[in-house]
């Protein structure tokens, strides 16, 4: 017979840490310099916060999604090739 016990202790184990970082999943903290949000310009898996798709940061699956963003200091925004101010459609 073969003994299931390391099997269940391993997924105990991973359901207790995926739980456990699934609970500090959110927004990024603001920074502490003058920021604008910059929509349209965020690489797969780098947002800063919550999507119309997504709940958290971190959580965007596409390169430049029009709604993820990222904080960038004041006025930079502007100068990014396809970045916004404002959520694009």
């Amino acid at each position: 017979m073969i003994d299931t016990k390391p099997l269940i202790y391993s997924a105990f184990a991973a359901m207790t840490t995926l739980g456990a970082s699934a609970a500090f999943a959110g927004p990024a903290a603001q920074p502490d310099f003058s920021f604008e949000k910059c929509y349209g310009v965020v690489k797969a898996g780098q947002n800063d916060c919550q999507t119309a798709t997504h709940s958290c940061a971190g959580t965007s699956t596409a390169d430049d999604q029009a709604d993820a963003w990222i904080y960038v200091p004041a006025g930079t925004c502007g100068k990014l090739a396809g970045g916004s101010t404002e959520p694009k459609a």
